[in-house]
């Protein structure tokens, strides 16, 4: 894939984070892509909807399913502005998402205060021998920022 077309996608990904930091939210933001459209965009949603797993990417997989009215995101690539947690890349994997680029890693997320399992998102793929492809870093400055962005706007705690 181009890297101009990867930077786009997270670009929205990005836009997404910061409606969600707006909204007293989390500062991760995802995006679902299917050929060249974008099928679901989404941020997280923990606090809002008082469920702990309804991160941006289970968030966006939820609303992608239902848009595209089957469980299969095969063919689709998913951008989020941060590394998947094992839970939303155990989810991935299931909805048979083909690709995945991230910008900031893990460990950003969890030196932000979040409470992470240390499991990289690619060793959980290899444990599991799932055929997601995995890409990390676009625009992990950018999306590294947004940890920032989201502890001055002061709205909302990590979990």
């Amino acid at each position: 894939m181009s890297a101009a077309r990867e930077e786009h996608w997270m670009r929205a990904a990005i836009v997404a984070a910061r409606q969600g930091i707006a909204a007293g939210q989390s500062p991760f933001g995802c995006v679902i892509v299917s050929g060249e459209a974008p099928l679901a965009t989404a941020h997280n949603q923990v606090w809002a909807s008082g469920d702990p797993t309804a991160h941006a990417e289970i968030t966006a997989i939820r609303l992608a399913a239902q848009r595209s009215g089957d469980i299969s995101l095969a063919g689709c690539e998913l951008y989020s502005t941060c590394e998947p947690c094992p839970m939303c890349m155990a989810a991935i994997h299931w909805a048979r998402v083909d690709r995945v680029v991230y910008g900031a890693a893990i460990a950003d997320a969890a030196a932000a205060g979040f409470h992470e399992l240390t499991l990289p998102a690619a060793r959980l793929l290899e444990l599991g021998r799932s055929p997601v492809r995995l890409e990390a870093g676009c625009l992990a400055a950018e999306c590294r920022a947004l940890f920032g962005e989201w502890q001055a706007a002061g709205k909302s705690a990590a979990y």
